[in-house]
């Protein structure tokens, strides 16, 4: 078995040099080759590359984080770099080291290098590089403008928390906004929050002690043990980023994007969504597909219309790289019922949203947060039994999960002894 793990590691070593290689290419092409088109062609082979990859890796962990952060983040950024867009390309040209960072891992730059000319001059003509700013963290004293009419697009810009001594405008005519807005009362409150030591050991004890409980699954409910599964990948995909994020901290003095709200607190499906549950995601697919398609379907039906097809978009793309990754970790063919899973809730977010605004147009009441906080939370856990785990436990996963966890206990203990 440790041999198989070494070998494991060797492969993860081949993969993570050719993900190197193929970013220092990215890196020359941006140097020489002017965005737009020809630089997309240049960087396709990198795309499709990155898109095989984590075929190369068999453990679910290294397989898992890998096309997370390569298939998905990293080609998505280079999508936007090919075009000079943010994060890969910013106003002033970023380091090499900083670009390789910020393609593999969801950084936020908190002090982006300044250019002559000030953000109102350069963009005052372009609302799109305006908005996709705002979805970045910006310098001290920075102000974030919100759109009072587009509910998602509110979400999705304060899944940013600027930084220190920012200001935000809150859209006064919405309960659940303005609810939403007080969990974020301070971005460096935000920050604090997600880094305090105990909340991570805390998390990482419960995980340890489900991975303990995973041997008297037998005995257990199955409804339960599913439970014990979606709390163990909240917690593990926490864990791991908070390593991270500290690692990138302690040598390029980079923040990591927060990746979870406490999403176990969310009030709406859109708190869920768009504050709460893996924020990195939320910001990549904003700009890559949320904001075209909204841009497109503007002209045909209008800028507060189009908001709806452009978050069924959102949630299309996002089910089909679920699709993805769950074929990278069971290698079987997709029986889409996460695709279904997030039809679902991409379908049930437009109606919240018109109901909202249909409600708050004829004053409607609104629910408490003690009604709506576990009726939501009740939605993603059913749909999540319903459509999102059987793909996951069809494949074996959480025996596979268990047996590299034995794996790793045997290495340390011969460590140790």
């Amino acid at each position: 078995m440790l041999e198989l793990a070494q070998d494991e590691l060797k492969n993860l070593g081949k993969v993570w040099l050719l993900i190197f290689v193929s970013l220092s290419y990215c890196y020359i092409i941006g140097k020489i080759i002017p965005k737009g088109f020809t630089r997309l062609v240049a960087i396709l082979p990198v795309i499709i590359l990155f898109l095989n990859l984590p075929l190369n890796l068999t453990s679910i962990h290294f397989c898992g984080f890998t096309s997370f952060f390569i298939s998905w983040l990293a080609n998505f950024k280079l999508l936007l770099f090919a075009f000079g867009k943010p994060p890969l390309c910013l106003d002033s040209p970023i380091s090499f080291p900083l670009f390789l960072v910020v393609s593999c891992l969801p950084i936020k730059i908190q002090h982006p290098p300044s250019s002559k000319n000030s953000p109102k001059e350069e963009n005052k003509d372009n609302p799109d590089h305006k908005s996709l700013n705002n979805s970045y963290a910006s310098t001290k004293n920075s102000h974030i403008l919100e759109n009072n009419h587009d509910p998602v697009h509110k979400s999705l810009n304060n899944s940013y928390p600027s930084t220190k001594n920012s200001k935000i405008l809150k859209n006064s005519h919405d309960p659940d906004h303005k609810f939403q807005n007080k969990s974020y009362p301070n971005p460096q409150i935000l920050q604090s929050s997600q880094k305090l030591p105990w909340n991570y050991v805390i998390k990482t004890v419960l995980l340890a002690l489900m991975i303990k409980i995973y041997d008297y699954s037998d005995d257990l409910h199955p409804k339960i043990l599913w439970s014990l599964y979606f709390l163990h990948i909240y917690f593990s995909l926490e864990i791991v980023l908070a390593i991270v994020a500290k690692s990138a901290n302690f040598f390029l003095g980079l923040e990591l994007e927060p990746q979870f709200n406490e999403p176990l607190l969310s009030t709406s499906i859109q708190d869920f969504w768009g504050k709460r549950w893996n924020l990195m995601v939320t910001g990549i697919l904003r700009p890559t597909v949320y904001l075209p398609t909204q841009e497109y379907f503007t002209k045909i039906i209008g800028r507060k219309t189009a908001l709806l097809p452009a978050v069924m978009a959102t949630f299309v793309v996002s089910a089909l790289m679920h699709e993805l990754i769950f074929y990278y970790l069971g290698r079987e063919e997709p029986t889409f019922e996460v695709t279904w899973f997030f039809l679902l809730h991409g379908f049930c977010l437009c109606v919240e949203i018109a109901v909202k605004k249909y409600g708050r147009e004829r004053k409607w009441w609104v629910p408490p947060r003690w009604l709506s906080g576990p009726l939501t939370v009740l939605f993603v856990v059913g749909t999540g039994f319903w459509l999102f785990l059987p793909p996951l436990l069809n494949a074996g996963l959480e025996t596979r999960g268990l047996g590299e966890y034995a794996v790793i206990g045997g290495f340390i203990k011969r460590v140790l002894e």
